[in-house]
């Protein structure tokens, strides 16, 4: 299982219909609305990195109202 992080940036306004849409993602754990250089954090938990980038560019992206994205991967050590 991969984790990963997601910060996102939205139009303003948009937040709430952006974290309902997210909570709609399967592999989406939680959502945080933030302060500062990013709107929000989203916690993903996917199968591998492929599937991390498939929910990131297909799924969030494409998101109504979603500016930017980055994504951080966790890694095991």
């Amino acid at each position: 299982m991969t984790d990963a992080y997601v910060m996102l940036n939205c139009d303003l306004g948009a937040e709430i219909a952006i974290i309902e849409q997210l909570k709609e993602i399967e592999q989406v754990v939680d959502v945080f609305e933030t302060i500062g250089t990013h709107d929000m954090l989203v916690k993903l938990q996917a199968e591998n990195f492929e599937k991390v980038r498939e929910i990131v560019s297909r799924n969030i992206q494409q998101l109504k109202n979603v500016r930017s994205t980055a994504t951080l991967i966790k890694k095991e050590i």
